[in-house]
């Protein structure tokens, strides 16, 4: 393709993705496809030779449109809000386009500061200690296994330089709770501490948040079993109940051990955009790390995840690597983010946040998180007033958890089965998207507002979808 008919098809694909744009409203939310339908209509072969754009175009509608759950539709209320606003795609597009080399500040100065720029623009918007610096990572995944392998580096006094963990006098011991997310398991197990290592403490029945006294017991327990306490992973904004873990309490626990505190604020950290939402990080001052996703709630489109650290000479000398051909002349001058994570390379993420940033303007994302949080008030007050229906958790943020329980489904197994099966016929419907999950054993269903496009009407809408197919069910 020539730079005149690549000017040609991007005129074309762009005009095709905001015909697309426009449409998900009358798409169904969850894709209908079956395992296999995609494959099937592609060919087992490359082509040898070029096919005509329009062609491609055409199978973006044909076969991809309709194997893609639609994230964007304002009856989206599953896993998490998944947005892509427009304005952040446009910098996904220049990113793209420039095709930066991220390997040093030298082989693209641009990338580093518009990145150290922006990061900095967005922990003064979250009210974040003005010590700490921070970093574009692709996930809150990688931003939890780096922040563990900087509280291992720590508690063994760098052990990386010696022998490893395999040459610790002592097993070093990881804490947090089964409200979670799942990547803090694989975390633990990639960054060598074990699965036997992760201890997870007692959480607040109604809540969901971490126990101090538990955690403090469990801590003491293993430092007199002679193994080392190493670092605690706490939530704000639990993917199953947006539970808060209270990290005011936490953090002195912690600190008397010489235990790192990393907060996973992956969905939640984009409310801290709202002074009225900075409660969530009280006593933030004593923790070691946080991760936030700017590419959930906030809306840059995916991949683009926030790191911040307190001490980040510490994580360098973790994660730095120097070699000979990588040397610049301004080294010790600038930062070179290749050592502030495990790739070498790296996008030019920072221009989707920058483009975002300007383009929609910071009053303009706030609104929106209000709008939402409003939204999920008053979802939680339609619930809690409806016969036969209960609240299952607080509603601090965007996500609603409740359950329809008829009066004559007295027994557990019975009322699992009937929550799984009103939730999957609302989602097989493709009128809306929930998620099922379960709390203390049992099913319940998540509401997850929080899609760019998603109003009053549509969360009124899905509450009504909801009681007309639970209820109806029910009386089945």
């Amino acid at each position: 393709m020539n730079p005149e008919e690549f000017r040609k098809a991007a005129h074309e694909l762009v005009d095709w993705i905001v015909d697309h744009q426009a449409r998900i409203p009358e798409l169904p939310v969850q894709s209908q496809v079956r395992p296999g339908d995609v494959a099937a209509q592609l060919p087992r072969e490359a082509p040898v030779t070029p096919e005509a754009f329009p062609a491609v175009l055409g199978d973006l509608d044909r076969i991809v449109v309709p194997g893609i759950t639609h994230t964007q539709h304002p009856r989206y209320f599953g896993w998490f809000p998944a947005n892509a606003t427009l304005s952040s795609v446009l910098g996904d597009i220049a990113a793209s386009g420039l095709s930066a080399l991220g390997i040093t500040w030298q082989s693209a100065p641009a990338l580093t500061e518009v990145e150290e720029v922006v990061v900095e623009w967005l922990r003064e918007l979250t009210g974040l200690p003005s010590s700490w610096r921070g970093v574009i990572q692709d996930s809150a995944s990688t931003s939890c296994l780096v922040s563990l392998l900087a509280a291992r580096e720590r508690a063994t006094g760098y052990s990386e330089t010696r022998g490893g963990l395999q040459a610790e006098p002592a097993p070093l011991i990881v804490y947090t709770t089964e409200h979670a997310h799942s990547s803090v398991v694989k975390a633990v197990a990639l960054a060598g501490f074990g699965k036997d290592n992760l201890r997870v403490v007692e959480t607040d029945p109604w809540t969901r948040a971490m126990v101090p006294e538990a955690l403090a017991r469990a801590i003491a327990a293993d430092v007199a079993a002679g193994h080392r306490p190493t670092a605690v992973v706490a939530t704000l904004g639990s993917t199953g109940t947006t539970a808060m873990d209270p990290i005011a309490e936490i953090v002195p626990i912690a600190a008397g051990h010489g235990v790192w505190v990393h907060v996973d604020a992956a969905m939640a950290g984009s409310a801290l955009l709202l002074p009225e939402m900075r409660w969530m990080i009280d006593g933030i001052e004593g923790v070691d790390s946080l991760s936030w996703n700017p590419h959930k709630w906030l809306g840059t489109v995916f991949d683009c995840a926030l790191l911040y650290v307190a001490d980040p000479e510490h994580l360098v000398r973790v994660m730095s690597s120097n070699p000979s051909y990588l040397r610049s002349t301004v080294d010790g001058e600038v930062t070179q983010y290749r050592d502030w994570g495990i790739p070498l390379g790296r996008r030019f993420r920072a221009l989707k946040l920058w483009f975002q940033l300007r383009l929609d303007g910071v009053q303009a994302i706030q609104d929106r998180l209000r709008r939402d949080l409003a939204n999920a008030r008053w979802l939680a007050e339609e619930v809690g007033s409806t016969p036969e229906w209960r609240l299952l958790a607080p509603v601090d943020l965007q996500t609603v958890c409740l359950r329809h329980e008829p009066a004559d489904i007295t027994d557990p197994g019975a009322l699992d089965a009937h929550t799984l099966a009103w939730a999957d016929e609302v989602n097989s419907s493709g009128a809306a998207l929930v998620t099922p999950s379960t709390l203390d054993g049992r099913w319940f269903v998540r509401v997850s507002i929080g899609a760019e496009s998603t109003s009053q009407g549509d969360v009124a809408a899905v509450w009504k979808i909801l009681r007309a197919t639970a209820e109806g069910l029910g009386r089945g």
